[in-house]
């Protein structure tokens, strides 16, 4: 039997907004945890030329925040644990804030410091909304995750969309500070949603029951071969997201601003993995929907080399795979931990490996194209992470799907 975790649910009652605010706020700042890193990749060419740097270096600008996302989760759960969810976030939202006004201050220099800042700020809310979901919203949990994923991906797709166009008009700069406004509007709403929650400990306590868990839990193979997976994910996800616009600029001859809005279209279809993957792990098993997923995942590496004209068949089919990848792997951590204590660890785990494997996709890839000077080697590498995550996600998914037919298996008697 599951022990409570020390943050319990609030009474029924005592939150004084309702749940459709909280909702609203975990959404309008999920647009705020992916945007402002990829927004980046829409304006590289003008990026490049103003600050004269190489491909290599201009990767940094979008791989930086997601090597934050591995090594400062630990940092993150101190600031989370000591001032509380709701202050945290609004703290996390003001640095989110200077580093996308830093970001755009002139100078190689300033521009690292601020890529930085946001991602240290994204950080503390990839840790904490999952949590929030969890504790105040147990009852809508499965649909607030699908719906938080989703906005992840259409943050994206907006910033894809639209940074160009407003750099057009008024140079990378500000167009890339522009998003600020949106960060504004998210902290407001939250602060709204979140002002007279119940107060938080400062410090969470293990029950006798939790503290009782094996201090072993990291040597269950399970968690690493899920970081592995989620390795081989994020680095084909963030690999593809930074590349995208140059790849359709250079294969197809696309304009900058058409092919920054073409390539949110990888982002926009992440919906249907979003909703639609669980729909596919109650109608099948684990295994058959990593399978599912990592074959709609070949077909952005596969598709962009031998018929690039079709791309849009392929951001569509590659869309669901990125997010339906997310989705599986955190439905199989919920599986095949043995309560909610080693939940919060192995995700803690998952991500911060997983994240600082997967900062190097950007850089590698451009890397990459730099040296071969084509973009069939860099999708080579995308075709092996998901080979990856296929290899690692495959084994996962046994573990999970046996560790639920023993818990539904009837006990004596």
């Amino acid at each position: 039997m599951t022990t409570a975790h020390p943050r319990a649910l609030p009474e029924p009652g005592s939150r004084a907004v309702p749940a459709a605010l909280l909702i609203t706020a975990i959404l309008l700042l999920a647009l705020n945890l992916r945007g402002p890193i990829v927004a980046v990749s829409a304006v590289v060419d003008p990026i490049r030329a103003d600050l004269g740097i190489d491909a290599a270096t201009a990767g940094l600008l979008t791989s930086l925040p997601v090597l934050c996302f591995g090594l400062a989760t630990p940092l993150a759960s101190a600031l989370l644990a000591r001032v509380g969810l709701a202050r945290g976030v609004l703290v996390s939202l003001g640095v989110l804030l200077a580093g996308i006004v830093v970001r755009s201050l002139d100078g190689l220099p300033a521009a690292i410091t601020g890529t930085v800042l946001i991602g240290l700020a994204v950080t503390a809310g990839n840790v904490a909304i999952p949590v929030v979901i969890g504790r105040d919203l147990p009852r809508h949990a499965g649909a607030v995750l699908g719906a938080y994923t989703a906005a992840l991906n259409v943050g994206s797709m907006l910033t894809l969309s639209l940074t160009v166009p407003i750099a057009g008009v008024t140079g990378w700069r500000v167009a890339l500070a522009s998003w600020g406004v949106l960060v504004v509007g998210s902290a407001a709403v939250w602060w709204w949603a979140t002002r007279r929650s119940a107060p938080e400990p400062a410090t969470p306590h293990e029950s006798p029951a939790t503290a009782a868990v094996p201090a072993a839990w990291w040597r269950r193979p399970v968690v690493w071969v899920l970081t592995v997976a989620f390795a081989g994910q994020a680095f084909a996800y963030y690999g593809v997201t930074a590349w995208l616009p140059q790849l359709l600029r250079d294969e197809l001859a696309m304009p900058a601003a058409t092919a920054g809005a073409a390539s949110s279209v990888f982002q926009i279809a992440a919906l249907g993995g979003a909703f639609g993957v669980p729909v596919l792990l109650r109608l099948t098993s684990p295994l058959t929907t990593v399978l599912i997923v990592c074959a709609a995942w070949t077909t952005i590496p596969f598709g962009l080399v031998l018929a690039p004209q079709l791309w849009t068949a392929w951001c569509i089919i590659g869309g669901f795979a990125q997010a339906g990848g997310l989705v599986v792997i955190f439905s199989m951590i919920v599986r095949v931990a043995r309560d909610a204590l080693e939940s919060t660890r192995f995700s803690a785990l998952v991500q911060g490996g997983g994240y600082t494997v997967a900062a190097a996709g950007p850089p590698v890839l451009g890397a990459v194209h730099a040296a071969s000077g084509n973009w069939t080697a860099p999708l080579a590498v995308v075709l092996a992470a998901v080979a990856l995550l296929a290899v690692a996600g495959g084994c996962a998914a046994r573990t999970a799907a046996a560790r639920t037919a023993a818990a539904t298996r009837p006990g004596p008697g």
